[in-house]
């Protein structure tokens, strides 16, 4: 790959890249700039050099923030940093490889498919529920397979997101610079195409995937694990369309969080006093170390309780146009979640009157059951962003603290998850589709563990036994060390 390019090739490069930022969908938060390999080669040395320049004489230790460009506007945090580095390494070692799953490979077909199987069986099984079936019937049908196909429906919503789910523009030759406005069209249709998936293909729910989705996803593959910026306080009472990392929403039930909690609400004569309502906060501080069964019951009970107020706030904000708990965000926010809450809310008001109220107790279950533990689909979703650092026995992670993990359990549990278990190779590549995902660790395997066998129990038992801060917030990361070391011999 060149690094260095005649200015009328970068001029070319540069309308190249402009249109990729619309076609990834908002992609351009998810990291400082479209990813290299979208345009085939790493036209972005002088921002990487400088943005280098000015990260490398920081403190590791993460609690002291994020540092402030010379515009004032903050740059990736360290965890970010982490995965960029990787893949910057991984790209100059395997570009050959790798390149063509980010620049072609899609799981359009397959994704598309999926996601009307999903929801499909997610309306059938709810009429079902509804019509047909008993309390304990409902609930081993969302266990298996409602809960799986709840998974799917937010895993192909993500690749969509991502713009992995359609067709890549980069798959057709490189539009010539007098064709742009052509190109443009094309963008901005699949641009409409990709909201509209992401809008319809979320129904029908009980709370949903479209809020974080559209609101809060790409922001935290900036600002995982930064401090300053992650906190709950600071995402409830922010002023911006975007959540500055909507994972914080989940980490807070078990995971440990620097700064305040939130949503807080004024009361009093004078609305001078704080009223702090956080489900999340109030339950993890009853948390207790070496009560692994405690703390999940602790999880799976304020969890659950979370999203079932979500489905009563979505008929709260359909009626009201506002959605109370985020007071400072742009009118545009709230008229956008009404809009979808209202079309939402009608959606399970029509499954109601036509199959009755346990349709909607089936998808409530379905949508929170592979959260909780003992449901195998929590494993990873509890572990994804934690600190996990060496230890005695050799975890195989090397020196440092590592933000982001993947839970290896076989093809099965990969099939079962549809790839959602590969996180870690998530965040190295956001644009590479979710039945790709598994080739990079055959692709650059010193850079991910080894192994196929992880026991999902016992990674549960671990976590709620003891709860770690979310993605090295407290320890800062290593970004001089990215490769994942040979676990060591028993």
């Amino acid at each position: 790959q060149t690094t260095t390019a005649p200015a009328n090739f970068r001029q070319y490069c540069s309308v190249w890249r402009s249109s990729s930022r619309d076609v990834l969908f908002l992609s351009s938060s998810v990291t400082d700039e479209v990813p290299s390999s979208v345009i085939g080669s790493d036209t972005s040395e002088d921002e990487d050099k400088e943005e280098s320049n000015n990260t490398s004489q920081l403190p590791i230790n993460a609690t002291q923030g994020v540092p402030a460009s010379s515009t004032g506007i903050a740059t990736s945090s360290q965890a970010a940093q982490w995965h960029k580095q990787r893949r910057k390494e991984m790209l100059q070692k395997y570009s050959d490889r790798i390149s063509p799953l980010e620049r072609s490979s899609s799981s359009n077909v397959l994704g598309l498919s999926l996601l009307f199987l999903s929801n499909a069986s997610l309306l059938a099984m709810a009429y079902l529920s509804g019509k047909a079936w008993n309390p304990l019937q409902i609930f081993l049908a969302a266990i298996f397979p409602g809960s799986m196909f709840s998974l799917w429906t937010l895993q192909i919503l993500h690749d969509c997101l991502h713009g992995s789910l359609l067709p890549k523009p980069s798959s057709r030759p490189l539009p010539s610079l007098k064709h742009d406005n052509n190109n443009n069209n094309h963008v901005k249709k699949k641009k409409k195409l990709q909201s509209l998936l992401l809008f319809w293909g979320s129904m029908p729910s009980f709370f949903g995937y479209h809020l974080y989705l559209r609101h809060g996803h790409l922001s935290h593959h900036k600002s995982l694990g930064d401090p300053r910026s992650t906190s709950l306080r600071q995402l409830f009472d922010s002023d911006k369309s975007e959540f500055e990392d909507g994972d914080v929403l989940f980490a807070a039930h078990r995971m440990k969080l620097k700064g305040e909690a939130g949503p807080r609400f004024r009361i009093g004569k004078e609305k001078k006093e704080d009223l702090v309502l956080s489900i999340s906060r109030t339950g993890f501080s009853h948390w207790k170390r070496g009560r692994p069964l405690r703390n999940a019951a602790i999880f799976a009970a304020t969890f659950s309780f979370e999203r079932f107020l979500l489905g009563i706030n979505d008929v709260v904000v359909a009626l009201t146009g506002t959605n109370y708990f985020f007071p400072n965000k742009p009118r545009e926010f709230h008229k956008e979640c009404a809009n979808y809450c209202r079309w939402a809310v009608l959606v399970r008001g029509a499954l109601w009157k036509w199959a009755g109220w346990k349709s909607l107790l089936f998808l409530y279950l379905a949508e929170i059951l592979w959260s909780i533990p003992p449901h195998p689909a929590c494993a990873m979703f509890v572990t994804n962003h934690g600190s996990a650092t060496r230890d005695e026995d050799g975890d195989g992670y090397g020196d440092g603290c590592i933000p982001s993990s993947s839970t290896y359990a076989g093809k099965w549990y990969s099939l079962f998850t549809l790839g959602t278990n590969y996180h870690c190779e998530h965040h190295d590549f956001p644009t590479i589709p979710l039945h790709r995902l598994g080739k990079l660790r055959e692709i650059a395997p010193e850079y991910y563990r080894e192994g196929e066998r992880d026991n999902v129990f016992e990674i549960m038992w671990k976590v709620f036994s003891e709860p770690e801060f979310y993605a090295c917030m407290d320890v800062g990361v290593n970004l001089k060390n990215t490769k994942i070391l040979p676990v060591a011999a028993s």
